[in-house]
């Protein structure tokens, strides 16, 4: 029997310690590849990871209030949310905002667009590579042409410009959802191969204009890499967890695989 993502939601929803046992021992695994990127400096920093599990513990954070069938993905996507929301950033000493990167990059394809985003999410080259299915020189050209478009139309500018400020324009882009964005499912559908491609027209369309949704499409493609070969959490792994949660060591009424779907 698969133990699926909804599953895990729904009994956390309920407090109940199947739930809770299986989100630390498979999504603790994939916070902390997320604070490696993120906070690489604080990556041993035992306390922070901590704060971000009591975090998402709390009722009012809504991580587990989906009244929908959650998605793995989808629910790791809003798990990563959190996480880089409690991480907090400085402000940037020189500052761009979406209208001004707006007007900057209008020539760039869906594709570029998402590879000169990647920057703001801290991703190297070589990283955005295989998670846009390009070459990394590919991407360096890319964010070569991007930076110059963007240094036109600025008054102060340094290559690091989009990187600095992209704690700043993630939370601009992802709280700029129109009537018209996309939802998870169609970026999910391109991710594993289900898309039309007149539908594929229109996602590119829509993404010419749209942050919101070059924001949300680099987020599910970064949680399939988050996801990708992280490993579960020991029993003996597990049990500080659990004690920092108060979640009780489930009964072993019956044998579950577990599943992400």
């Amino acid at each position: 029997m698969i133990y699926t993502c909804y599953e895990m939601v729904r009994d956390c929803r309920a407090d109940l310690p199947e739930g809770w046992t299986h989100f630390i021992s498979y999504y603790v695994p994939v916070i902390r590849r997320a604070v490696v990127h993120y906070a690489p400096e604080r990556a041993g920093d035992a306390g922070l990871l901590d704060h971000i599990l009591v975090t998402i513990r709390k009722p009012e954070t809504g991580i587990f209030q989906s009244s929908e069938q959650p998605e793995e993905r989808w629910f790791v996507a809003q798990v990563r949310q959190l996480m880089v929301a409690e991480l907090g950033a400085p402000a940037a000493e020189i500052s761009i905002d979406l209208e001004t990167l707006t007007a900057a990059l209008e020539p760039l394809t869906m594709t570029e667009r998402q590879a000169a985003w990647f920057e703001t999410m801290g991703y190297s080259p070589a990283q955005v590579g295989p998670m846009l299915r390009v070459s990394a020189e590919t991407v360096e050209k890319v964010r070569d042409r991007a930076a110059e478009l963007i240094r036109g139309k600025v008054d102060s500018w340094r290559r690091t410009l989009l990187a600095e400020n992209g704690p700043a324009l993630g939370r601009e882009a992802a709280a700029g959802a129109g009537p018209d964005c996309l939802p998870t499912k169609a970026f999910l559908d391109v991710v594993d191969g289900r898309t039309a491609w007149r539908d594929r027209e229109m996602m590119d369309r829509h993404l010419r204009t749209c942050w919101h949704c070059v924001d949300h499409f680099c987020r599910m493609l970064e949680v399939v890499q988050l996801l990708r070969g992280s490993q579960p959490l020991s029993e003996a792994e597990s049990v500080p967890f659990r004690a920092l949660l108060g979640v009780a060591a489930p009964k072993r009424s019956g044998w579950k695989r577990f599943g992400g779907g």
